[in-house]
Formats: structure tokens, sequence, C-alpha cells
């Protein structure tokens, strides 16, 4: 027995000797076979690419954009005006008509809307427009750490500090602009509040002249009577709509500035004054007063979730009250 038992072990080492002889002498194109036959398996294993949107007319080879595919198109219904702003009003000033409104008494940060108060208490001050005003260290922003291209020590004049202020919502003018009135900023703030009380603008407050405190709060109807207040003076609805500026330095440099309102440079929209605002605790705010199907309309969307939310909604408004106006009889 123990010598049979020695011949079939001597017997399958044979056989597992050989089999590893076979595998060693595999041609190598059958070796590539199965690693090819691998890379198949995992690739037939890989998710599905997303499909993606090549525009007619695109160039083609490796170089070609790739971009994603566009989100259907929105479906309008003339039933309903559906706005994402957590707070709006929209209606008629030359009547005082209501076409839509949505939690309007919420009072809630409104970021730099409030340059449009700063704006009308320094032009009610009736101050030199051309004086010059320097920017100093009281005008950084030491609350929410915006930065700007207007530093230290450069002097502008009133007149430009407030339309930089209005088209392009520079905090370190709005600043300059309340830091200059006479009395300094505690007199500013309040005549800014003054004011708001004045125009009947009971759940408004102001703390500073940017709109960057929190602490500037309002709602949406408070803000619509601010709106037709600014429309009463010229240079707040120039300055507010203005495309660009180009502002010459003291080094001889040129800084461009736009505006912070991207429908200001629209064909199809007629927008007599405008003002954004946007800090994380307000949200992404807009008040204008445009003219629709040739009606004035002030429009006041505060809150709106994402960053072109607000345009969103803007451009809803104004194409549902176009279309009623066009199938309006009489």
């Amino acid at each position: 027995m123990r010598k049979l038992h020695i011949v079939i072990t001597l017997f399958l080492a044979l056989c597992i000797g050989v089999a590893h002889a076979a595998s060693a002498k595999q041609k190598p194109h059958q070796r590539k076979s199965v690693a090819k036959a691998v890379v198949g398996a995992k690739a037939a294993q890989k998710p599905v690419q997303r499909v993606v949107y090549k525009p007619q007319g695109a160039k083609k080879g490796r170089f070609a954009r790739r971009m994603a595919a566009p989100p259907p198109p929105e479906v309008f219904n003339p039933d309903v005006l559906d706005v994402q702003s957590t707070a709006a009003l929209v209606i008629n000033p030359s009547n005082g008509k209501v076409i839509y409104n949505k939690n309007t008494g919420a009072v809630a940060p409104i970021a730099s809307i409030t340059k449009l108060m700063t704006a009308m208490v320094v032009l009610d001050a009736k101050l030199p427009m051309d004086e010059s005003i320097m920017l100093t260290e009281d005008d950084l922003d030491y609350l929410k750490n915006t930065g700007s291209r207007l530093h230290i020590g450069m002097s502008l004049t009133r007149d430009e500090m407030l339309r930089l202020a209005l088209m392009s919502s520079e905090n370190r003018a709005a600043s300059a602009l309340g830091r200059a009135y006479p009395g300094g900023m505690p007199a500013f703030i309040r005549e800014m509040n003054l004011k708001a009380l004045s125009l009947e603008m009971m759940h408004t407050a102001f703390v500073d002249s940017t709109g960057l405190s929190s602490s500037n709060v309002s709602t949406a109807l408070d803000l619509a009577r601010m709106v037709q207040a600014a429309y009463q003076y010229p240079l707040i609805r120039k300055y507010s709509t203005g495309h660009s500026y180009a502002l010459a330095t003291d080094s001889g440099r040129t800084l461009q500035f736009g505006n912070t309102n991207v429908l200001t440079v629209r064909p199809d929209w007629n927008i007599n004054l405008q003002k954004t605002g946007y800090i994380r605790e307000a949200g992404r705010c807009l008040v204008m007063h445009t003219t629709i199907a040739n009606s004035p309309i002030v429009i006041v969307l505060l809150d709106s979730w994402g960053r072109l939310s607000r345009v969103g909604d803007a451009n809803r408004i104004k194409k549902w009250i176009e279309y009623h106006a066009e199938h309006t009889v009489g």
C-alpha cells in the first residue's frame, strides 16, 4: 500500500508539472486575447455615459466642445404666475393695482437694496456732487470681508461715489457717502430711518449705508414704496440703469465698472430704475421700476434661492403681463 501511495503521488505531481509547462508555452496572441476579454468585461460593467448636447454646426474632432444637455424649455402657463422668490410684489404704480403678491409683509434683510435709501439721503442733503471724498480704512468691510477695486487712499467725487454705489453696488463708495455726510455715519443713518418713516415704511430699519448688515430689514410692501420714491430722483434713475462706467484713477489707470443687473443690457427690457442686492442672510434680491406692455410696473423680489432665480422671476413676470395685456379685450 505504501508503494502504491508513492506511485499515485508521483503521478499527480507529473500531471501538475505538465499543466504548468503548457501554460508557460501559451502563445503571446492567446495571452493578449485574455487581456482583451478582461478589459471588455470591465467596460461592460461601466455605467452608460450621459448624453451630451452638440449644437448644429459644431466642429468635429477631439477638441470639439462637449456641452451638457440643456434643460427642457419652461412651459408657460398663462393662468398661473409662478414666482420662486420667497417674497414678491408686483404693482402698477399709476393706479395702485396689485398684480402679484407673496409674503409682502414678511420682514427680512434687504442687502444692497439699502443703497437706494443711501442715494436719496445724499441727494436730499443737496451736498456738492463735485466734492472729492477720500476712501479711508473706515470704509473697509470687516463684516462680510467683501473686496473692492477702490483702494484706500483713492479720492472720488461724491457724484462718482453715488454712480458706483447704484450701478455696481460698490460697498466702499456707499460707506464713504455716509461717512462724508455732515455729522458722520450716525447722522446719516438717522436720516435714512427718518426718510423711511416719512415714506410710511413702518417695517423698515437701517443700520448702515451699504446693506452689508443683516439688520437692514424691510418688507416687499415697504420696498415698493421706496422704489416709487426713488423714481422721483432723475440721477438715481440714470445711475442705477447705466450699463458701464470707466473710472480714471490718479495713477493714470482706468477701471471699468458694470451693472450688477444683467437685465439692464437686454434690449427687450425697458428698466427705469433698479437695484440688486445679496448677502447670505438676504439671498438674491431685486427691485425695479420698469415699463411692461406700455404700463409702469414696480417689481420687488426678495430672497431668491439661486444665482439666476431673481432674473428668471423677473422674466416670468414680464412674459405673464405681456401675455395678458395682449389677450385682454377692451
